[in-house]
Order: structure tokens, then C-alpha cells, then sequence
């Protein structure tokens, strides 16, 4: 019992950001968390045989980042669907869902536990720089990572890796070329909205709820862009989505949708809820990058299990 406690007390404390860290490797925040499980299986079973040249949390770090290369070999990339490469899609043409693609997803904060909010500030990173992350390699997604979202030295990198330290830097210098600005259109952490902002989440909330169109084309940026998978479809311009909102959506008057916002990704969010009877059920949620008083992207996502990490109820 002993050698469980101590291992419990050298490690509860990092689980939460080794969670974030194995969400930025694989893209999923469910996949993240079974993954996590399973960093502390292989990390209590080796604890007697650690040897303390490093600290816990290198050796964790290290533990959880060889389990999700494990995780990922064989896999394609998450995407979103503006990752695919195709054109933005007309909003007045019929939505088909592609379950067939893995897609990207968002990660709740409140997935993180307590303390969410310190972990959050300290390591999160939004959702279209973890988009961007997708499109490197798996040991160069590993590299950019642990260099500059932790900070680790390029000498703790190469530890961490199994490699020498010029090819962690080798790795490192390609894989910041390829993702170049992708956190471009992350906007502001909730947590710094400004009160302005903060009233522009509001507004795109009340805005669905009461079924006002025009309202949310209001608080979209002329070039805002709206995806949400399983959809593969895409779409640019706040009177595109507008257009999108009015033909696709199911809410069809005001109080078919309830919002309740969130945080995911350290970004404003907000889940959906539509009427089904007397009582709403959850249906989409939505992350949302606010940018100089305006939302410049949305994205949407269906899967209940994200309402669950959330903790957001399946019925209001």
C-alpha cells in the first residue's frame, strides 16, 4: 500500500494536463482520456524500476507521449472539415453526414477537473492550432508539443523521444514551417474576453434561442466560418451561415433551442439544446473564436459524449 500511495501522491497532481497533452497528440478528447488510463497502468506498473534521473513528470510525459505514438500508428489525421482541402459548400444544399472520417473534436474544459482553469491558462491550446497539429507527422506533432506548448528543452525532447537532440531540433524547425499561423483564427481565451466579447457570446446565444437569424448573422465577422462534422461541408460569410442557420437547422421558431454556455479548448462555447415535447435535448455544441468584437469561426460538433465531458445534462 505503500508503494501505491507514494506512486498516487508523486502523480494525481499531473493528470489533468497529461490529459491535455495526450488531446493535443491525438486530436480526441475521448480518445484522450482512455489513453490517459492507460499512461497511469503502464506508469504504476514501471514506478519500482524508476530511477529518478529525470523528474515525474518528465518520466510521465514521456510515458504518456510513446503511448499515444503507440495510439496513432496506423491512424489518419482528425481533421475538421476546412482540413480537407475542398471548397466552401453552397447552405442551401442538403447536409449528409461522413461517420467514416475521424474527425477532430474540441476538449471541454471541464473535462480537466480541478483545478481546470490553472491547467487550462498554462497549457491549452485552441481549436484550430490543435487542428493544425494534425497535419504534421506524429513525432514532429510529439516535438512541437513538448517544445513550445510545455517548454521542455530540446534536451528533455530528445529524452522524451528517443532521439538525439539535433534531430529533435530538425524536428522541430520542420514542424513549426508546416504549421506556420495555424492558431490564426483561435481568438480570445474566455477567460480575457473583454466585456464587449463577453456580450457578443451572449448575443450569439440569445440569438439562437430566439430564433433571430439576423441576430446571429450580426455577431458573425463578414468572413466568419462556420463547420461542424460529422459534416464534411463547410461555410464562409456571415450571410452564408445566416442562409445555413435558416434552411438546415430543425429549430424552426423561438425556444426550439436552448443554449447553455461553456468552455472548450479555453475558447467561449456554448451547448445546444433542441425541444423535443416539453423538454430540450442536447444536440450540437458549439466553440466558438471571437475576434476584435466579432465571431470569425464556428464549430460544431453533435457527439454526446463531449456534452458528457462538458458536464452539460443530456435534458434541461
Amino acid at each position: 500500500m505503500s508503494g501505491d500511495r507514494e506512486f498516487d501522491e508523486a502523480t494525481s497532481a499531473l493528470r489533468a494536463e497529461l490529459l491535455v497533452h495526450c488531446y493535443h497528440m491525438l486530436g480526441s478528447a475521448t480518445d484522450a482520456e482512455d489513453v490517459v488510463q492507460e499512461v497511469y497502468l503502464r506508469a504504476w506498473q514501471a514506478y519500482h524500476r524508476f530511477e529518478r534521473r529525470s523528474s515525474v513528470r518528465t518520466w510521465m510525459y514521456k510515458i504518456a507521449t510513446n503511448t499515444c505514438l503507440t495510439a496513432l500508428e496506423g491512424k489518419a489525421r482528425r481533421p475538421l472539415p476546412t482540413g480537407l482541402g475542398t471548397e466552401s459548400s453552397d447552405p442551401r444544399e442538403p447536409v449528409i453526414a461522413n461517420d467514416e472520417i475521424l474527425w477532430l473534436q474540441p476538449l471541454p474544459d471541464a473535462a480537466l477537473g480541478d483545478p481546470a482553469a490553472a491547467v487550462t491558462a498554462r497549457e491549452s491550446v485552441g481549436l484550430a492550432m490543435v487542428a493544425a497539429l494534425q497535419d504534421l507527422p506524429a513525432r514532429q506533432r510529439a516535438t512541437l508539443i513538448l517544445r513550445d506548448v510545455l517548454a521542455f528543452s530540446a534536451a528533455e525532447t530528445a529524452d522524451v523521444l528517443d532521439m538525439s537532440v539535433a534531430a529533435a531540433n530538425s524536428a522541430l524547425s520542420r514542424a513549426r514551417a508546416t504549421v506556420g499561423d495555424g492558431a490564426r483564427r483561435d481568438g480570445r481565451r474566455a477567460a480575457e474576453l473583454s466585456e464587449h466579447e463577453r456580450q457578443v457570446w451572449d448575443d450569439f446565444c440569445t440569438a439562437f434561442e430566439r430564433h433571430d437569424i439576423p441576430g446571429v448573422v450580426d455577431v458573425l465577422a463578414a468572413d466568419a466560418i462556420w463547420e461542424m462534422p460529422p459534416f464534411p461541408g463547410w461555410y464562409i460569410g456571415a450571410e452564408e451561415i445566416g442562409v445555413l442557420t435558416l434552411s438546415q437547422c430543425p429549430a424552426k421558431v423561438a425556444d426550439d433551442l436552448k443554449m447553455v454556455k461553456t468552455t472548450c479548448n479555453g475558447q467561449p462555447a456554448a451547448g445546444m439544446y433542441l425541444r423535443d415535447g416539453d423538454v430540450w435535448r442536447r444536440f450540437q455544441l458549439d466553440v466558438l473564436s471571437i475576434v476584435e468584437g466579432k465571431v470569425v469561426h464556428v464549430g460544431a460538433f453533435f457527439e454526446p459524449a463531449l456534452f458528457s465531458l462538458a458536464g452539460l445534462p443530456e435534458v434541461l
